[in-house]
């Protein structure tokens, strides 16, 4: 069985025992956390869509750590101008263990 999610702004497609990587969440490593914005859910052939949520639907997940994506590097250049403009970015993310889905 697997599920679409909405979380951070993203969708993601998970199903149980899976590990991913979203938005930052506030809750503490270790803790389990409850997904509710579902967006489909599926088995084999069969699929439910909401509108816009699956009424009923769930996912579990564990917080199994915490962290910062790779840095990128921002380079603004305009020629000719003598502008040159050098940022980094590091996105915070919050490491997800997919426990279950309930349909």
């Amino acid at each position: 069985m697997y599920a679409v999610i909405k979380t951070g702004g993203k969708q993601y497609k998970v199903a149980a025992g899976e590990k991913l990587k979203v938005e930052q969440i506030p809750a503490d490593i270790g803790s389990e956390i409850t997904l509710d914005q579902v967006l489909a859910v599926g088995a084999g052939e069969t699929m439910t869509f909401g509108t816009p949520l699956v009424q009923g639907a769930k996912v579990l997940a564990t917080v199994v750590a915490h962290g910062r994506h790779d840095k990128v590097k921002i380079f603004k250049m305009r020629r000719r101008k003598h502008y040159q403009k050098r940022q980094g970015h590091r996105q915070n993310y919050t490491e997800l263990q997919i426990v279950s889905v309930n349909g």
